[in-house]
């Protein structure tokens, strides 16, 4: 007896074999998770100098680019391009290595110093607290709060700065510690440079690489739209996070000159935290202002309360005038969206979804537009926000005149 094989039931087959076996490998996965992570964490380390090569460059990537365009306009044709390459290269390494031995050499000593004098005097003011608490009880008449109101803030405050200062004393054995630690990656670290290098030195042949495989096993249309948006995202990704931290090193060092100037205490110290937090988009001056305003108010309550004015205004420059000269409209995401991306992102991936959340969901957001766009230009309908809008409200008025607008009135009689 001849068996005949039907098209419709085999499609059907294996689609049901190939979920039965997606469905057999989420379940084992599931069942062996934490072998599963401790694999990948093999992995991860075995590529971490990879790993550390491709951040180097990519950082480094836009400082060899300007480096490079202007040797080669300074050279006016005598240069080759592959002359101009090396060279780029070679100030961009240069100018880093310089920059981490500013940041070793004095930036890490003084901020150490600094916790250590900070973690010392911490004692002397919890003594110097209760008398305070108790003048300030006399001074505004407070005796007459519920018993043992003051004794239970003293405990409070107390009992927290105390912890305040355990973490502070143990933050400098950490810091010691964190150092060996990176001393014992020395290796990788010093492999990923390498690594780094002959990324940037023959980037665009990697680049062709990558693309001669996909379009191996892809059709050319589907690679140059994996091209273009691997491009897109890479303007958004490089022009947000190199601008963000040029931003965040010029906030830096306007703190710890006017802190300098004035010579409040803990310049070094707080201007790094401010510096460092700025980095988080929105969030990153609260998280800087609070920590550097509770270090002063150990020191001097009026000297807190003038830094607390000038973080204000320090943040107002940077969000009005050196954040938009910098960073532009890098992202396009309104402020709703970059609060959505750094709460979701940094609830994720911790800090670091929280600096990269912002131009991650920027490329998101701009592929969800661009599909969004393309199908309604396929269905024949205006493509601008404002014509979905009911009548009479704001961005109606604005976007009226590009594209009609769509009848909202659906009971209006022909």
């Amino acid at each position: 007896m001849k068996f005949e094989f039907n098209a419709k039931y085999n499609t059907i087959a294996a689609y049901s074999i190939l979920v039965l076996t997606i469905v057999a490998v989420i379940v084992a996965a599931l069942l062996r998770i934490e072998a599963i992570a401790a694999f990948l964490g093999d992995c991860l380390s075995v590529l971490s100098p990879f790993i550390w090569g491709f951040s180097i460059a990519y950082i480094l990537c836009p400082l060899l680019n300007a480096y490079e365009r202007w040797i080669l306009k300074a050279g006016k044709g005598k240069i080759s391009g592959k002359g101009a390459r090396r060279l780029g290269a070679l100030g961009a390494y240069v100018t880093a290595i310089i920059l981490l031995a500013v940041f070793f050499s004095i930036v890490i000593p003084q901020v150490a110093q600094s916790i250590a004098s900070l973690a010392q005097q911490i004692p002397a003011w919890l003594a110097q607290l209760e008398p305070m608490v108790t003048n300030l009880a006399q001074k505004y008449n407070l005796a007459s709060l519920p018993e043992g109101t003051v004794d239970k803030i003293l405990g409070t405050a107390e009992a927290w700065m105390q912890t305040f200062a355990s973490n502070l004393t143990t933050l400098v054995p950490q810091l010691f510690q964190w150092t060996m630690s990176f001393t014992t990656g020395i290796i990788n670290i010093i492999v990923g440079f390498i690594v780094s290098l002959y990324l940037l030195l023959d980037k665009e042949r990697f680049f062709a690489h990558v693309r001669k495989i996909f379009c191996a096993f892809f059709s050319k249309a589907r690679v140059d739209r994996l091209t273009q948006i691997t491009r897109k995202s890479h303007q958004v990704f490089s022009g947000f996070i190199v601008g963000k931290i040029l931003d965040s090193f010029i906030i830096f060092l306007i703190c710890l000159f006017f802190m300098s100037l004035f010579r409040w205490p803990y310049a070094m110290l707080i201007s790094v935290i401010v510096g460092v937090t700025n980095v988080i988009p929105y969030f990153g001056p609260f998280f800087g202002a609070i920590p550097s305003i509770l270090i002063l108010l150990i020191v001097d309550p009026v000297t807190a309360f003038w830094f607390a004015i000038f973080i204000l205004l320090l943040q107002q420059l940077d969000g009005n005038v050196i954040g938009p000269k910098i960073l532009g409209d890098s992202t396009g995401l309104s402020a709703f969206w970059v609060i959505f991306a750094i709460t979701v992102f940094g609830s994720l991936l911790g800090v670091v979804g929280m600096f990269i959340g912002v131009p991650l969901f920027a490329v998101i957001y701009s592929l969800i537009s661009e599909f969004v766009t393309s199908r309604l230009e396929q269905k024949g309908l205006p493509t601008e926000t404002g014509d979905y809008a009911p009548p009479g409200h704001p961005i109606l008025e604005k976007k009226k005149k590009k594209l009609p607008s769509l009848h909202w009135n659906t009971h209006k009689k022909e």
